[in-house]
């Protein structure tokens, strides 16, 4: 289970002590924070704090001494143009921080996004807990025979069987040799700072995570995009319904500049003028290799 009912018991006490506040408050983050989010089998992600909301994007961009504009409509729509020309230094005046337990594997591709303030449970000090992630059996899939970094076909019958079996066993004899070598039975025992090298990655760990708006927004391009391993984009996916209920407009606007458009290389653009003027363009005649030209269709639908 991803929350111990003293952790449970913990969070409802923090949220049944509001505070009175001057900072710009940003109700859909209210209902948010504390709450633990439930990601793959013992996971979890939480709101613990934010700065900022849509109104703080605005008054960043025009310097202004109050919230963005008494016209509702006129933020949106300066937030949705600072989104489409790349105007990232007002999305940088929010930021929000996040307790996250993931899978150690899942951390190590995390941790690539190096634009975050970041505070990881210490195994030097710490011992950690007996918790795994273990896949769904429709997780469970072979090598891609295409992509190196992806997967192919679902594992099933004796084969699934034999793989879940592995990780389980390896997973358990694993933390019953870290717990004896750790020796709390009066043996003088290794130090956890070792012991814990013989740890498998998929044991669990948490951290705390404090990052801008303007880089979640690139961590989210990224993670969430259907190309992502999925064990990293279901918690993705978890921080998007966050943030959509945290800054809506800003959300609206990543949604459909960056998740949902495209961009055209010269080439490309040349290329789709040519196809709306008549031309019949092929891979041959667009100057772009196999590569984009495959991408280039792909945008476009052909």
């Amino acid at each position: 289970m991803p929350l111990t009912p003293e952790q449970a018991a913990e969070i409802d006490a923090l949220r049944a002590t509001p505070q009175p506040t001057l900072r710009a408050v940003a109700p859909g983050a209210e209902a948010h924070l504390y709450t633990a989010h439930p990601v793959l089998d013992h996971g979890f992600i939480r709101m613990v704090d934010y700065m900022g909301d849509d109104s703080a994007i605005c008054q960043a961009a025009r310097v202004s001494y109050g919230k963005g504009t008494k016209s509702v409509s006129n933020d949106e729509g300066l937030i949705r143009y600072l989104m489409r020309h790349w105007h990232s230094t007002p999305f940088e005046m929010c930021e929000i921080k996040l307790h996250v337990k993931l899978p150690v594997f899942v951390a190590r591709q995390w941790i690539r996004h190096r634009t975050a303030n970041v505070n990881e449970y210490s195994a030097r000090y710490s011992i950690l807990d007996r918790e795994f992630y273990i896949p769904q059996p429709d997780a469970l899939a072979a090598q891609s025979t295409t992509n190196n970094q992806g997967r192919g076909a679902v594992l099933t019958g004796r084969e699934a069987e034999r793989v879940l079996e592995i990780l389980k066993s390896d997973s358990d004899r694993a933390y019953d040799h870290y717990e004896e070598m750790l020796s709390e039975d009066g043996q003088q025992g290794l130090a956890r700072e070792l012991a814990r090298m013989n740890l498998p990655a998929n044991i669990y760990t948490q951290w705390y995570w404090k990052v801008d708006l303007h880089n979640l927004f690139h961590f989210l391009r990224l993670r969430a995009d259907a190309h992502a391993q999925m064990e990293i984009r279901v918690y993705a996916e978890a921080i998007c319904k966050v943030v959509a209920d945290w800054v809506p407009f800003a959300y609206g606007a990543f949604e459909d500049y960056r998740m949902g458009g495209a961009t055209l290389s010269a080439k490309a653009l040349d290329c789709l003028r040519r196809m709306l003027a008549g031309e019949a363009v092929t891979q041959e005649t667009s100057g772009m290799s196999k590569g984009e030209w495959r991408e280039f269709e792909g945008v476009i639908g052909s």
